[in-house]
């Protein structure tokens, strides 16, 4: 993206103190332009329709809805908008409704900023973008599908089968688009359509897959707390 190239976004969480951080973490990239702010679902929804952003910023978990159902109501509208989901759940079962929804990238409240702003520039530019770590629920369930009847089986490209052999590997993004010529864009669409198939409702833990690669947490600001963290506190 030029630096005279500007994108839109919109952002919808119901918790109003995470909205402004997220804000003010966007207003300090350059090109980047919050054009709203949501945090119910009727909001959700006249927002998108008002402003129609180059991106949507939406949380799963709100209150007195799901995230997904804002979610299948933008994209049945219109399927070429683009929504990324913001949350802290790490559930597979939470991933694959998302994806099936139509989102356009996972991430995961608990990133460092700096991969966030990274996140975001590959969604915009039309990528899909997976939390590095949900990958590794990727792999174990379709190994396990791979493994069923051969009636249950998912029906995997070659290209697709090839992905997913080097993920399983513990390849990043980056080495497997290396390893196949192809680029990382391509890639990510590949992880898209594998994850689409998959059929599991838990991932496996973070650290078996080694394409968990991003950087060790720093002293500073993170985008939210954690998975666990919310859960010893009771709130998921």
């Amino acid at each position: 993206m030029t630096s005279k190239e500007r994108h839109t976004i919109a952002i919808i969480d119901d918790h109003p103190l995470f909205r402004r951080g997220v804000r003010e973490l966007l207003d300090l990239e350059q090109g980047l332009d919050v054009v709203g702010e949501a945090g119910t679902r009727e909001e959700a929804i006249k927002l998108v329709r008002r402003t129609e952003p180059d991106l949507t910023i939406l949380d799963l978990n709100m209150k007195g809805c799901s995230g997904v159902e804002i979610l299948s109501t933008l994209k049945d509208e219109d399927p070429s908008r683009r929504i990324v989901v913001l949350t802290v759940s790490d559930s597979g079962k939470d991933l694959t409704a998302c994806i099936q929804a139509g989102a356009d990238g996972y991430f995961l409240k608990d990133m460092e900023p700096e991969e966030f702003l990274k996140s975001i520039r590959r969604a915009l530019e039309g990528q899909t973008v997976v939390d590095a770590s949900m990958l590794a629920f990727l792999t174990t369930t379709l190994r396990a599908k791979m493994s069923s009847t051969l009636e249950e089986r998912p029906t995997l490209t070659g290209r697709e089968a090839e992905v997913l052999d080097l993920i399983a590997k513990g390849c990043t993004n980056k080495v497997i688009a290396r390893r196949l010529d192809i680029t990382e864009g391509t890639v990510k669409g590949h992880v898209k359509h594998l994850l689409k198939k998959l059929g599991c409702t838990r991932p496996p833990r973070e650290d078996s897959l080694q394409e968990r690669r991003l950087p060790q947490p720093r002293r500073g600001r993170r985008l939210g707390r954690t998975a666990e963290d919310r859960r010893m506190k009771g709130d998921g």
